[in-house]
């Protein structure tokens, strides 16, 4: 885990619970979820189709209120969104009529950071995520996974305490795909944010988790948690990594 200097980003949740109503009857997606995320700290978060996964996440993001517990950040109640958190979606979600700097910007002219300053913040991590020489394109001319890194740049700027990645590289072809994860670790490294990542993909999660939740699709079934103690950066190939992705797929019943 990258703890150098962090010392906010601390993540909380105490008998959380969330249920939706389905034709008129509840459909209970979360029950009685218990954690805490130490600031720095990357987790991943896998599970079924329908085991609240992205439910969780909204909630951490304040985007959904649970039906019963807390969540605290830095030891604060979640009552909505907040400045210290950021989400990442699927989708990049640009705005596309505006230039890549102009996206990356976006966020921090509507807090009232003065244009030249946000413009000099958007440029740093336009750099960091190696789109330089971009700056000046336009949604529509880049691919998907330059559009993606655009979405993770402007989520970056407004530097949060907490990072919230609802599977940004799920639409990814395979290749692009393990390119962006790399980048990833190497901006989780360097960033040192606390960061949240929902994932259906198991390798995925092992290459840049330290911790996974894993949540159940079954009623009445507990959370587990798999501590990654692999070293960074991480070999794919290795025996170690090998034998992980091995136990997590027997965690499923897939091996």
């Amino acid at each position: 885990m990258n703890t150098a200097q962090a010392v906010r980003g601390e993540v909380a949740i105490r008998h959380l619970s969330k249920s939706y109503h389905l034709n008129g009857k509840p459909l209970q997606v979360l029950k009685d979820i218990n954690l805490k995320i130490v600031p720095g700290e990357s987790l991943a978060i896998v599970g079924a189709s329908g085991s609240g996964k992205t439910t969780l996440l909204r909630v951490l993001a304040g985007l959904e209120q649970a039906d019963s517990g807390d969540v605290l950040i830095d030891g604060h109640a979640v009552h909505g969104v907040g400045s210290e958190r950021a989400v990442i979606f699927q989708e990049p979600r640009l705005l596309p009529w505006l230039t890549v700097l102009e996206n990356v910007a976006f966020g921090l002219e509507t807090q009232g950071i003065a244009k030249s300053e946000a413009r000099a913040r958007a440029q740093r991590y336009i750099n960091l995520v190696g789109l330089q020489q971009f700056e000046t394109a336009y949604p529509r001319q880049l691919s998907g996974g330059m559009a993606q890194r655009v979405g993770i740049a402007r989520a970056l700027a407004v530097q949060p305490e907490i990072l919230l990645l609802d599977e940004p590289l799920g639409a990814l072809d395979a290749m692009t795909k393990i390119s962006m994860q790399q980048e990833l670790a190497r901006i989780w490294r360097e960033e040192d944010v606390t960061t949240v990542l929902v994932t259906h993909d198991l390798e995925e999660a092992i290459y840049l988790a330290d911790r996974i939740l894993i949540l159940p699709r079954e009623k009445g079934a507990q959370p587990r948690i798999i501590d990654i103690d692999l070293p960074r950066p991480r070999d794919r190939s290795s025996p170690a990594f090998v034998r992980q992705r091995e136990a997590l797929l027997q965690v499923f019943g897939l091996h």
